[in-house]
């Protein structure tokens, strides 16, 4: 049996009520705003597909693994974004599901760039397997198994509920900016008959935020910034530069953390265009905390699809002038 789960996992059910923890962590966020908010669908002007695979702290038992797959796109004869998400989420004894769909309305400023207003609802199942945690006061001799503790289940066992998020989001050709949140009726799921085990989903906050700098005819600088809370005990920052060659090859560094007891990473990030349509990136981070004893570092891989033209028709202009009369 794996001890860091067995830690982690009893510490978090002797808790009694459950707090669901943050959304998945990615570090390739500026390449996928979807992924923290439902008001950027269609803002990549196209069809626009992104997966993603995370293995988090590599070599410490029951870390994270978070693998993400998004479409959206913009529907423009109602001015209108659509997207969609399903993401898997792994943590010691836990497995988390979300699919997810949104709808967002699109303001075309002109010059002045886009403003996009969106909501999702989400379904969302949690697997918690009881089988492989141990308890302090448990009896696991033979094959029988008696945590000796009512919250923790002898068994897998598994819930759902649905949530809805929303956001709002501000695109110019040189900088964007959003907020958004997720889990906005803050869902409680319970895992065993009798609600012995409770499970609240909390409410998470989102703010970021990139600027694009053509430095030259071949080079562009993009720094971005990424605040993740929960208005209650949590705040995880995240900042980041990203050089561009010729809008093709790109390569940049971030980093996780604001105090002692927040910092987290050191991310070094590569990419580039393998074809017009497909891009890909990958992002190794260095762990600096208290925890980069135990393991190796994380890894990152994003592949993106654009289709790169227009679907549909355009909304007709209010008055069409015949050229015969022009």
């Amino acid at each position: 049996m794996k001890i860091t789960i067995i830690i982690i996992s009893v510490f978090i059910l002797c808790l009694g009520n459950i707090y669901a923890q943050q959304p998945a962590q990615y570090s390739t966020y500026m390449l996928n705003p979807y992924v923290y908010n439902p008001a950027y669908a269609g803002l990549d002007e196209s069809l626009s597909m992104t997966g993603v695979f995370r293995k988090q702290w590599v070599s410490f038992p029951g870390t994270p693994t978070s693998v993400h797959f998004n479409a959206h796109m913009p529907i423009e004869y109602i001015r209108s974004g659509v997207g969609f998400a399903i993401e898997y989420d792994a943590l010691g004894a836990e497995k988390n599901i979300n699919l997810q769909a949104s709808y967002n309305y699109i303001i075309d400023m002109g010059e002045s760039g886009k403003l996009s207003i969106g909501a999702s609802g989400a379904w969302l199942q949690k697997t918690l397997d009881g089988s492989i945690l141990r308890a302090p006061d448990g009896n696991y001799e033979g094959n029988g198994i008696d945590h000796d503790d009512d919250l923790i289940p002898n068994a897998k066992m598994t819930a759902s509920t649905f949530s809805a998020s929303a956001g709002i989001m501000y695109k110019h050709r040189l900088f964007s900016v959003g907020v958004a949140t997720n889990n906005l009726p803050a869902p409680t799921i319970s895992l065993e008959a009798g609600n012995v085990a409770q499970i609240r989903y909390v409410r998470n906050y989102f703010l970021m935020g990139q600027f694009n700098w053509q430095i030259n005819r071949d080079f562009s600088l993009h720094p971005s910034l990424l605040l993740k809370a929960d208005f209650d005990s949590k705040l995880q920052g995240e900042i980041s530069a990203i050089f561009k060659y010729k809008d093709n090859i790109f390569g940049g560094l971030a980093f996780r953390g604001y105090s002692n007891t927040t910092t987290d990473a050191l991310v070094f990030l590569v990419g580039m265009k393998i074809t017009k349509q497909f891009t890909l990136a990958y992002a190794y981070d260095l762990s600096v905390s208290r925890l980069s004893s135990f393991n190796s570092g994380s890894h990152e891989v994003v592949l993106n699809y654009n289709l790169g033209k227009k679907i549909g028709k355009e909304i007709p202009a209010k008055i069409i002038y015949n050229p015969r009369f022009l």
